[in-house]
C-alpha cells in the first residue's frame, strides 16, 4: 500500500533534508552580503552591482534551465547545482576570510554571486519534477499535497530564522563564515541527492528552441495557469514596492524602526503559520481560493498609504502572508497534478521567470514614483492592482474549475516520437 504521508518514503526524507539545508543557508546569506560588501567597500551602488550579479543571470537562463530539468534528470541537474553554489558561496567565504591575499575583492565577489545566481536559474526549476518524481500523485494526491506543505513550511520557517541566524554567524565569526556555512548546506544537499531515485518521463530529442516553444504552448494553453501567473506577477511587482518605500513610512510616521521589525516578523509569522493548513484543507477549488486570498496583500498597501496605526498594519501584513504561505503549496500541488511530467520543469520556470522579473520593476519604478506624487499614490495604485488581478482570475473557467486530481493531457500535439514515448524511469 502507498504510503500516505511522504515522511514515509526514504527518498523524500532525503530530498526535504537537503531542501531544509540549502534554504537556510539561502536564509542567511542576504544579510551576510549586505554586511559583507558594505564592510568592503561601504558603497551603496557597488552592493547593487553585486546583487544584480546574482539576480540577472538567473533571470536570463531560468527558461533554459527548466528545458535542461526536462530533458535531462532533474535529479542530477539539482545535484549539479548544488555542488556549483557550494564552490561559488565557498569562494565568497574565503575571500571575505582573508584566504587568497590582502584583502576581499569586490570583482571576486562579484564573478562568484553571478556563477551562484546562473546555477539557482537551473536549480529553481528542479524542485517541481523532483517531488512529482518521488511522491506519488494517487489518491486524490494527498501524499504529493502533504509533500508540497512540508515544503513550504520548510521555506516560510527558513526565511524566519536564516536573518536571526546570519546575525548570530556575524556576530560571533563575522560573514565569511556565513558563506563558508552556506557552502557545506549546498555539500550535504549534494550528498543527499546522491541516494535519491527519481521516477521521470524521458524528452524526446529536439532543439533547445523547440522545447521553449513546447513548455510556453503548456503555459498558454492553460487559461488557469497564466491568468494565475498575471496576478502572482501583480503581487510580486506590489510586494517589492511596499517593500520600498514601507520602511520609511514605518520609521517616519508609524513609530521607527522596531515597527518595521515587527511588521517582518508578522510577515514571516503569517508564512509559516499559513502553510500549515494547507495539508489538509482541500478547497473544491483550489486555485481560485488561493487566488483570493492573495488579493488580502492589498491591505497593508492601502493601510500604508493611509499611514494606519502600527498594530493594524501589523496585522494586516501577518494576514497577507498567511495567504501567501497557503497559496505556495496548494499552487504547487495542482500544478504537478495537471501539467504533464515531461513539461513540468519548462512550466515552472516560466513561473519563477514572471515572478522574479517583476520584483526589479517594482524596486525601480517605486522611488521615482514616490518622489514625483508622494508615497501614498503608488502604494494605492499597487494595493488596487493586486485586488483587480487577484480577483478577477476567479472570473476565468479555468480558475474556477481545475482541481488537484486528475492529470491533464498534454498541450502539445502527439507525434511518432511522443506517442511512444517510454513510461517513466528510475534514475
Amino acid at each position: 500500500m502507498t504510503p500516505t504521508h511522504p515522511l514515509r518514503l526514504r527518498a523524500f526524507r532525503l530530498l526535504f533534508t537537503g531542501r531544509v539545508l540549502s534554504l537556510l543557508g539561502d536564509g542567511v546569506v542576504p544579510a551576510a552580503l549586505v554586511i559583507a560588501v558594505t564592510r568592503v567597500t561601504g558603497d551603496v551602488s557597488a552592493l547593487a552591482l553585486v546583487l544584480g550579479c546574482a539576480m540577472v543571470p538567473r533571470l536570463l537562463l531560468l527558461p533554459l534551465g527548466g528545458v535542461v530539468a526536462d530533458r535531462f534528470d532533474a535529479r542530477r541537474v539539482a545535484l549539479t547545482t548544488d555542488l556549483v553554489r557550494c564552490a561559488a558561496q565557498f569562494l565568497v567565504g574565503a575571500e571575505l576570510l582573508g584566504a587568497f591575499g590582502d584583502g576581499p575583492v569586490l570583482a571576486h565577489i562579484a564573478v562568484a554571486e553571478a556563477v551562484g545566481g546562473a546555477a539557482s536559474a537551473f536549480a529553481m526549476p528542479t524542485q517541481a519534477p523532483l517531488v512529482a518524481g518521488i511522491v506519488p500523485g494517487s489518491g486524490g494526491g494527498e501524499a504529493r499535497r502533504k509533500a508540497n506543505a512540508l515544503m513550504g513550511v520548510a521555506n516560510s520557517a527558513t526565511r524566519l530564522c536564516g536573518p536571526g541566524l546570519a546575525a548570530a554567524l556575524i556576530w560571533a565569526a563575522g560573514p565569511g563564515l556565513a558563506f563558508v556555512l552556506d557552502a557545506a548546506s549546498f555539500a550535504v544537499s549534494a550528498a543527499l541527492l546522491t541516494a535519491v531515485r527519481v521516477e521521470r518521463v524521458p524528452l524526446p530529442r529536439a532543439s533547445v528552441l523547440t522545447d521553449l516553444k513546447e513548455g510556453w504552448g503548456e503555459v498558454r494553453s492553460r487559461d488557469w495557469y497564466w491568468t494565475s501567473l498575471v496576478a502572482h506577477a501583480t503581487w510580486n511587482g506590489a510586494a517589492a514596492v511596499l517593500t520600498t518605500l514601507g520602511p520609511a513610512v514605518v520609521i517616519n510616521r508609524l513609530g521607527g524602526e522596531g515597527v518595521w521589525f515587527w511588521v517582518l516578523e508578522a510577515g514571516a509569522i503569517g508564512l509559516v503559520l499559513g502553510s500549515l493548513p494547507a495539508a489538509r484543507l482541500r478547497p473544491r477549488r483550489p486555485v481560485m481560493v488561493a487566488n483570493l486570498g492573495l488579493a488580502t496583500y492589498a491591505l497593508p498597501l492601502a493601510l500604508l498609504a493611509v499611514a494606519a496605526p502600527a498594530p493594524l498594519l501589523i496585522a494586516a501584513y501577518g494576514i497577507a502572508l498567511a495567504a501567501l504561505g497557503f497559496l505556495t503549496p496548494v499552487w504547487e500541488t495542482v500544478v504537478q497534478q495537471q501539467v504533464p511530467p515531461h513539461a513540468l520543469a519548462r512550466v515552472t520556470s516560466y513561473d519563477w521567470l514572471l515572478s522574479l522579473a517583476a520584483m526589479p520593476a517594482g524596486y525601480a519604478l517605486a522611488p521615482p514614483a514616490a518622489a514625483a506624487w508622494g508615497s501614498a499614490v503608488p502604494l494605492w495604485v499597487c494595493a488596487a492592482l493586486v485586488a483587480i488581478a487577484c480577483v478577477a482570475t476567479a472570473a476565468v473557467p479555468g480558475v474556477r474549475e481545475v482541481g488537484t486530481s486528475g492529470p491533464a493531457p498534454s498541450a502539445s500535439p502527439a507525434t511518432p516520437e511522443t506517442a511512444g514515448k517510454p513510461g517513466p524511469q528510475a534514475t
